[in-house]
Order: structure tokens, then sequence, then C-alpha cells
């Protein structure tokens, strides 16, 4: 299939699509006049890849991790151990990133209260 009916099977621009190919995270075959020609496997591959990008992931470790990935339904599962092992890691970064957006978060909420408290 060409690009845009793997756009329209994947709800996916054919512009972020081609992202993901310059990432290395699709490989679709290139005829004689320069035409990408993807597989109907790549139509889960996307899905695979939309699914780390919203669980926080960068490009980099999801061509790193997405060979080591099986669908289990709705979510996917690491199907090697040093996989997982990655995968904790990114979650405890994740977890750290979060609770120094919480921290700030208070810190600007505290900063408009006193303001608002201030007389003008």
């Amino acid at each position: 299939m060409f690009i845009g009916e793997l756009s329209r099977r994947t709800h996916v621009s054919t512009r972020g699509l081609r992202y993901y190919e310059q990432q290395g995270l699709l490989r679709p075959r290139r005829r004689a006049s320069g035409y990408r020609e993807f597989d109907a496997s790549d139509v889960a591959t996307v899905r695979r890849i939309r699914i780390l990008l919203a669980a926080g992931l960068n490009t980099d470790l999801i061509r790193e991790v997405l060979p080591c990935m099986a669908d289990e339904g709705a979510i996917l599962a690491p199907t090697c151990e040093e996989m997982a092992q990655d995968l904790e890691r990114e979650r405890e970064r994740l977890g750290t990133s979060i609770e120094q957006l919480q921290a700030a978060h208070a810190m600007l909420g505290s900063i408009i209260d006193a303001g608002r408290a201030a007389p003008a």
C-alpha cells in the first residue's frame, strides 16, 4: 500500500509517517519510481509507535524497543528482558520529571496566590 492508504488506515498524517521513516521506525520498500510501498503489517507497527509515543518515549528509545514489543490486546508488552529494564528506567525518569513539574506547579500557585492577596 502507498503512504496515503497507510495514513488513512492509521489516522497518522503522511508527514508523520515520513517522520517515522526518517527516524528508522518504519522501513517501506521503494519502487523504482521512488514511491514508498508499505506492508499491511505496518498498520500494526504504526499503532505500536503511537502507543509508545503516548507513553512518553522518544523516537530513539522507540527504535530500540519496537522489535521487542508484542500486542497484548489494547496494550503492548516487552518480549525481551533487557527492554523491560530500559522501560523501567524510562518510567523512573518520567516519575522524576513529574515530581519536578508538580513542585514547579505548586510554587507557581503560591506566587499567584501571594499576588492576589497583596493590596493593589
